[in-house]
């Protein structure tokens, strides 16, 4: 199944099309609106479903990255999956996308997770209880996800699909030795200055296709300022933190992460996979490849996320099967597939 990034262009990710154009082309319908927050924040939710006959096999969940939203290339991917047979949502991060607060600021990582979650719910209920609900996450979201499981919510999810996950930051990304050491100060005085130098540009150490570079930046919501400094200090602090709970992650799981990925350190998800308690887990490193696996050529962009979309596929039909079993019977016995 080709992904839609196939149809855009260096300008919109909708190329020559209308947005409705675009879904019609796909199969699939789309709705968005905004929910307000604990904080008093209007914060814009999407979500996209298949045209019938596609049954709705399962939920999707999206959750973006640092400086990302869910209106450009993380939408082309939702489309996917929705096509795919699955209703999936997404929500922009406070200060990110069409979301009001201060841009691209995260000083504290715990209530983007609680608007993650509030949001999610809310969609899973529009469903039945037994459909198979999944988190798919990219960068910074990878790490939102896996807090988001550690959870334990009132329904635990079926499965967790990490794209290039923060589960660490490279050292060749990371602001240069002396400042990082002095984030704390700079951070408690003036949180909000964008003072934080990084090793180069996130979009130009992210994407390797040269027009999906360009359709990146041409986004009127992304910011390439530099980080503030208190959100910096917070992505570091979110890593030790995962880091430190590896081991407490025990749903089914899919890794995937570019070999040649200097934003977040694949080391990090390999640890993850060797930790990890889930007797589901998959892990695939791609040599070469970057940050942004959609970034990557159209041959690779479908292998990444052909491998993806049979995952999800398969574990939905899983679920759907112990579902029934356990109607049956009282029990089940989970898939069971390793790297």
């Amino acid at each position: 199944m080709v992904h839609p990034v196939a149809d855009a262009n260096d300008q919109s990710p909708f190329g020559s099309l209308s947005p409705s154009e675009f879904y019609a082309r796909h199969s699939v319908s789309h709705s968005s609106d905004h929910i307000t927050n604990s904080r008093g924040l209007k914060l814009f939710t999407q979500s996209w479903t298949p045209f019938p006959p596609t049954k709705v096999i399962g939920i999707v969940a999206v959750v973006h990255g640092f400086t990302g939203e869910s209106s450009w290339f993380v939408q082309l991917t939702s489309i996917l999956f929705a096509k795919s047979g699955f209703a999936t949502c997404a929500i922009d991060h406070q200060g990110h996308g069409f979301s009001e607060g201060l841009k691209n600021h995260i000083p504290d990582i715990n209530p983007v997770v609680d608007d993650c979650q509030t949001y999610f719910e809310s969609f899973r209920a529009r469903y039945p209880p037994s459909l198979p609900a999944f988190l798919y996450a990219e960068s910074l979201g990878g790490a939102i996800a896996v807090l988001l499981h550690l959870r334990r919510g009132p329904r635990p999810w079926h499965g967790l699909v990490l794209n290039g996950a923060m589960c660490g930051i490279s050292s060749k990304f990371k602001p240069p030795w002396p400042l990082e050491h002095f984030l704390s100060l700079v951070s408690a005085v003036i949180p909000t200055w964008q003072v934080v130098p990084t090793r180069g540009s996130i979009v130009e150490r992210s994407f390797k296709e040269d027009w999906k570079r360009r359709l990146a930046l041409a986004s009127p919501r992304r910011s390439s300022a530099r980080p503030r400094a208190a959100t910096a200090l917070e992505l570091l602090r979110v890593c030790r933190e995962v880091q430190g709970r590896l081991s407490e992650v025990d749903a089914p799981l899919l890794i995937v992460h570019g070999a040649d990925d200097v934003i977040c350190d694949p080391a990090c998800v390999e640890d993850l996979y060797q930790r990890a308690a889930s007797k589901d887990k998959t892990i695939r490193v791609y040599p070469g490849m970057w940050h942004q696996l959609v970034g990557e050529s159209e041959d690779n962009v479908e292998l990444v996320f052909g491998e993806i979309v049979d995952w999800l596929r398969s574990r939905a039909e899983s679920a759907g099967a112990t579902t029934d079993d356990n109607e049956q019977s009282g029990g089940g016995v989970g898939d069971v597939s390793q790297y």
